[in-house]
């Protein structure tokens, strides 16, 4: 069985101050108390901007032994018109410092626009760009497209064969690839309403605490409720860690 780690994107963002952390808590304990809370983080700062190798240190000094960081690549490696032609960029990014994450390094997440179409050769170059280790530390890649061209049995094949992950993407508009590739799972889930107070119906939390499980008989599985009623993003996280069996 894998293990399931379950949480948000980012921690930075003014309304979960009085909803999710205590209105009273410095900004500087925010990270430190969404790690007690949750049990892993998807780190967004790095898709907009490269950070240091001491700000991946402190952030890995930080969280709790067993607690995981997924790390969002950079915009300049996935927003091209060619993707084989990123290989700077890539280099590049996983240089920048994430190694420092060390045990706590999550996989990496690969976005892509919703207006990029799905182009066999220049995926299968951009996969080959992306290298399995960083200064002795494993990569693990996790796809997330957004256009309906990739639901074609070639893209599930390539990243079967790079081993890598397709993102599980519950959202309206995005295309939903329900393909194991590899031997991890990561899912974003992007329909949270502020109506509901953990952001999805009880029945929805129940039905991805089955899927989570479903997916822990085949490896790790890496779940973050993102966008949506983002507002809503911590509680929704809560509720599905708790059915769980808690942090």
């Amino acid at each position: 069985m894998g293990d399931i780690r379950v949480g948000i994107g980012g921690w930075t963002f003014e309304p979960w101050r009085g909803t999710f952390y205590p209105a009273d808590l410095r900004q500087k304990d925010e990270l430190a108390y969404a790690c007690q809370h949750l049990t892993t983080i998807e780190i967004n700062g790095t898709y907009y901007r490269s950070q240091s190798p001491k700000t991946f240190a402190g952030w890995a000094d930080t969280a709790p032994d067993g607690f995981v960081f997924a790390v969002k690549a950079s915009r300049y490696c996935t927003n091209r018109k060619v993707l084989g032609e990123a290989g700077e960029s890539v280099d590049k990014f996983v240089k920048q410092g994430i190694a420092e994450l060390g045990a706590k390094l999550g996989p990496i997440l690969w976005q892509f626009a919703p207006t990029k179409a799905f182009d066999a050769e220049d995926m299968g170059a951009f996969l080959a760009l992306l290298p399995t280790s960083v200064d002795g530390v494993p990569l693990r890649h996790a796809l997330e497209v957004r256009h309906e061209s990739f639901r074609d049995p070639i893209f599930i094949d390539l990243a079967k064969n790079a081993g890598v992950a397709i993102v599980l993407a519950d959202h309206e508009t995005y295309p939903l690839i329900d393909a194991a590739t590899t031997d991890f799972t990561y899912a974003r889930l992007m329909r949270s309403v502020e109506e509901q107070p953990t952001g999805y119906t009880p029945d929805e939390i129940n039905h991805w605490v089955d899927r989570a499980k479903e997916w822990a008989t085949k490896g790790d599985v890496f779940a973050y409720f993102i966008s949506g009623a983002k507002v809503r993003a911590p509680a929704a996280a809560q509720a599905l860690i708790g059915k769980l069996g808690g942090v």
